[in-house]
């Protein structure tokens, strides 16, 4: 939807005026693409654009990327540069770099570099030091720059601002990671609380994991080729994980694929590229991006500003927070995404008043920045919030128990005993999402679940119909009792919107869809739960013994209406999301299709085992 209406704006706008922001970098920059030097001697490409005016000296304003810093050669341009068209024309030196081993770049390419605190020689390099290099050679070799530097990123690009901080450059006085990968391990990309996303990064190691003779351009090929329509049934025939490196696949060619599957607990490889324990003594002022509907780094966003709060008090750290997946906010715009209508230009609010005068004053001191500690859009609401700290102060942890009779209520259940109770069969897995895709639905995060409110291995629980608005700010806590007839079993738990019956379907929507009673997915998150403990030390279920599971969902903004219902689902698989659990305890990785076993799972709500999910109400 948003694709047509994009070209349909395009379609009304003068060719002139097209032409003319087609040719805005070429007419205003003077490009030099050059190779710099780091201390251990290799050599990153670099494309910088220097403004033409030169009656005043400019803040330099960089992106490190493993994804191309081109386009190359002098006299390729691209149509914008900058993270948005109000910075492009302001005019700064923008720079784009190939980090090590990608791309135009010398060296070897590692998988979230680890941050090395104490170097030694000139051989013990990361991206901090890559980037301490990159800004000293910039502020010697480019004329007509101000002393100042900054750094953006979304994404992956997002993690190498944030691995700016520790040990910077004095020059660099403002950086922004946007929706940065951070913790791998625990719940950014690579697996959430220990359970492989197998889906998404099947997907993109097919193509980020392909080799190089030294630096290139383009790179040739995928490591392997395949398509399909309906992806659910492409992994159940791909069968265990295992068949992944078979010689169809990976083959074992792809080294950070092997990375992943050698390395299936918390151990020393993902806790060094856990940048958060290096975010301590930062003094650079820091504006941390993300987005609600973000599939990838919704952790990142949130925790990468925890750790500088909590590492760093005394540092000038903001987090913006609004209704977007995955760098939905650099777009121009964003006012819808799945059955939400935000009201707004949400996008361009956060350019225009947050991005824009951020790096504006931090660089060139111009203007102001006043921006709140936090300043969050309110889902249910569709409204900005800001608060002087995240998660805000006047919030009440509240206990929403699990009843008999599918009952979610402020009391606890009384009864002696109390359980629902599902079978999880790996060959039948709960899927993530309604539809056939050949891809990843990327509106699975705001999606009607009454598809899956209707599988008998999916348990409901559900209050009435709510009386006052109940808004959340802030994280959230599952803390069940179980038992399964298995020695492991996942956790997915879910917090969905229903709304009423009354609710009405705008024009326009998906052709099928009914609003009323529609139950909109708010937050969901999966607990591998062998790491129910530890995520370094795994540990079995003992069959049919009663065991707590408790765990955090990522952080919420959301009101939910008067005349709306709070709902929770359980479950034990979100497949191909999430890569099946073979229900026994065992390496994953190393599971043979005979090794999958059904296992019946009770999730108990009586006055002793009592499961509840902890909301945090703002007061």
């Amino acid at each position: 939807m948003k694709k047509i209406t994009f070209l349909l704006y395009i379609f009304f706008i003068p060719f002139s005026f097209v032409q003319a922001q087609n040719n805005f970098v070429k007419e205003n920059f003077t490009k030099i693409d050059t190779n710099i030097t780091m201390r251990d001697g290799v050599k990153l490409y670099t494309v910088i654009y220097i403004p033409k005016d030169q009656s005043q000296a400019y803040p330099i304003l960089m992106e490190r990327t493993p994804y191309s810093a081109g386009p190359y050669g002098a006299n390729n341009f691209p149509r914008r540069v900058g993270p948005n068209q109000s910075l492009m024309h302001e005019k700064y030196i923008f720079v784009y770099q190939d980090v090590r081993g990608r791309y135009m770049s010398e060296g070897v390419n590692l998988e979230v570099t680890p941050y090395i605190a104490i170097k030694k020689t000139k051989k013990d390099v990361d991206e901090s030091s890559d980037t301490y290099d990159t800004v000293d050679w910039l502020l010697k070799n480019i004329k007509n720059n101000n002393g100042r530097v900054g750094l953006y990123g979304i994404s992956y690009p997002g993690f190498y601002a944030t691995a700016s901080l520790p040990g910077a450059h004095p020059a660099i006085k403002a950086v922004s990671p946007q929706a940065p990968v951070t913790d791998e391990f625990i719940g950014d990309d690579a697996n959430h609380n220990g359970a492989f996303f197998l889906l998404d990064n099947f997907g993109f190691m097919k193509y980020f994991g392909m080799q190089r003779n030294g630096p290139v351009q383009e790179y040739s090929t995928p490591v392997f080729s395949s398509s399909t329509n309906d992806v659910y049934r492409f992994y159940l025939k791909m069968g265990t994980i295992k068949n992944t490196n078979s010689k169809k696949y990976f083959d074992h060619k792809v080294p950070i694929w092997n990375e992943y599957l050698q390395h299936d607990t918390y151990d020393d490889y993902w806790q060094a590229r856990n940048i958060r324990t290096h975010l301590k003594n930062i003094n650079i002022p820091t504006l941390v991006v993300g987005g609600w509907f973000d599939a990838e780094d919704l952790f990142g966003a949130l925790h990468t500003y925890e750790a500088i709060e909590k590492q760093s008090p005394k540092n000038n750290n903001r987090l913006v927070m609004g209704p977007w997946t995955h760098g939905a906010w650099a777009g121009s715009q964003w006012t819808k995404f799945a059955t939400h209508d935000f009201g707004s230009n949400t996008s361009k609010y956060f350019q225009d008043s947050l991005e824009t005068t951020f790096f504006n004053f931090y660089l060139k001191d111009k203007g102001s920045f006043n921006a709140a500690e936090a300043t969050v859009f309110e889902t249910g609401s569709n409204q900005w919030r800001h608060y002087n700290i995240w998660p805000p102060k006047n919030t009440n942890h509240v206990n929403y128990y699990f009843n008999n009779g599918n009952q979610l209520s402020l009391q606890k259940e009384n009864a002696a005993t109390g359980y629902d109770e599902y079978v999880s069969d790996p060959a039948k897995p709960v899927p993530y999402t309604e539809g056939i895709y050949g891809r990843r639905n990327n509106e699975y995060m705001a999606e009607d679940q009454r598809f899956a409110s209707q599988r008998p291995d999916v348990v409901v629980f559900e209050t009435g119909v709510l009386t006052e608005d109940i808004v959340l700010s802030g994280p959230i806590t599952a803390d069940l009792f179980v038992s399964t007839t298995g020695t492991d079993a996942d956790f997915i738990v879910k917090l969905i919107d229903v709304l009423p019956d009354t609710a009405s379907t705008p024009n326009g929507s998906p052709r099928g869809l009914t609003m009323a009673g529609l139950q909109r997915l708010v937050r969901a998150e999966v607990m591998r739960g062998k790491f129910r403990n530890s995520m370094e030390k795994p540990e079995p279920f003992v069959p049919g013994k009663i065991t707590q599971v408790k765990f955090d969902l990522n952080d919420v903004a959301h009101c939910f209406k008067k005349g709306h219902k709070i709902m929770v689902q359980v479950q034990s698989s979100w497949f191909p999301l999430v890569d099946r659990n073979p229900q026994q305890f065992m390496r994953i990785p190393d599971a043979d299709e005979k090794d999958f076993q059904k296992a019946t799972i009770r999730i108990y709500h009586d006055a002793v085992n009592a499961s509840r999910i902890i909301l945090p109400v703002l007061k």
